[in-house]
């Protein structure tokens, strides 16, 4: 195992590190998305767009330049952003036929976290909790196919100090295009923007998701572009990232849940000990949180809420395991996506 640390810029701490600790092996997952019958539902906003997709930069990393006449520019009026739909209607279809596949998947281990690994608590009662806003964490509002769609994402460290995370199905259609007008509003609430909109120019997907559709690596980053002339990071700061941790870890999970009973206007989180997906279609965790559609693409974080690491994103839900969200894992695969978005 090798272990390596990258400090950043932060406006809410210090210094934020970078721990990549490393296996052989890897493993992620699924989506916000709703199995016809008794499967899967939706978590957050879906994804996917217009424009044609990139070649990939590996054999697991997909990237698109975004067209300028395809970035936000001007088009995400305060009006605009209200009516946007949590996307999550539009991968139903997609969950359902790539549950089998999953379910045949076998979890793969990881190196041993620098968190230790924690015992689900059963005593938690999954209620998201309202949140002041958080400077790097914001919502990420995309096009596809003429209609608009809401998400939520998290500026993340870089060396472009430029880059943000959120979930693949925010980003592409798995497998299809990729998101049209995609731009980050990082602090978002109640229709403010306080450090405006972050166009994207740049997007990243795992090719297992973008090419194939496979739920398990349902994680994409952002390069984004500055409305001010400084950096992402500079401007709102950035979280560490964790790959290759350990399962079973206490996380703080964050995201902008627009379904009932929340209106998608503020921030809203869920703490909770992970466990692991109970039907075995993906290789998932699960924490105790009730966010609803909106929230996909929200950051998870391990050691120390907002100031931690962050080691995953809100994917998907069963709707007959309540009160249930359940995000990837992030291992290699997701993490040479990330190394190819934050270079």
């Amino acid at each position: 195992m090798t272990t390596k640390l990258r400090t950043t810029k932060f406006r809410t701490s210090n210094f934020v590190a970078r721990n990549k600790l490393r296996s052989g092996a890897c493993a992620a997952v699924l989506v916000g998305a709703l199995f016809a019958t008794g499967g899967l539902l939706a978590a957050g906003g879906a994804s996917a767009a217009d424009g044609a997709t990139g070649s990939p930069e590996t054999s697991d990393v997909e990237r698109w330049v975004v067209p300028q006449t395809l970035q936000g520019g001007e088009y995400w009026t305060p009006e605009r952003m209200r009516a946007a739909t949590p996307g999550d209607v539009l991968v139903r279809d997609n969950v359902a036929a790539e549950s089998g596949a999953a379910a045949s998947k076998s979890p793969a281990g990881g190196s041993p976290s620098e968190v230790p690994a924690q015992s689900a608590d059963r005593q938690v009662a999954p209620a998201a909790a309202q949140e002041a806003p958080i400077d790097h964490i914001g919502k990420v509002f995309f096009t596809l196919q003429g209609t608009d769609y809401v998400c939520s994402g998290n500026a993340i460290a870089a060396a472009n100090e430029n880059t943000i995370a959120t979930a693949g199905h925010c980003l592409n259609a798995g497998p299809g295009a990729f998101a049209s007008r995609l731009t980050f509003v990082p602090a978002y609430e109640n229709g403010a923007a306080p450090f405006g909109q972050w166009d994207a120019t740049e997007l990243y997907a795992p090719t297992q998701w973008s090419s194939g559709g496979d739920i398990t690596y349902d994680t994409g980053f952002a390069i984004v572009a500055s409305p001010t002339g400084s950096t992402l990071s500079d401007t709102v700061g950035a979280s560490g990232a964790s790959f290759n941790s350990g399962r079973g870890l206490n996380y703080t999970a964050y995201g902008y849940p627009a379904g009932a009973p929340f209106n998608g206007e503020t921030l809203q989180s869920c703490t909770g000990s992970a466990t692991a997906d109970p039907y075995g279609q993906s290789e998932s965790q699960g924490i105790p949180c009730d966010m609803t559609g909106g929230s996909s693409g929200g950051p998870w974080f391990v050691g120390g809420g907002a100031g931690g690491l962050q080691n995953s994103v809100n994917s998907f839900g069963y709707n007959n395991v309540p009160d249930t969200m359940f995000g990837p894992y992030w291992g290699s695969v997701i993490e040479n996506v990330y190394d190819a978005a934050s270079a």
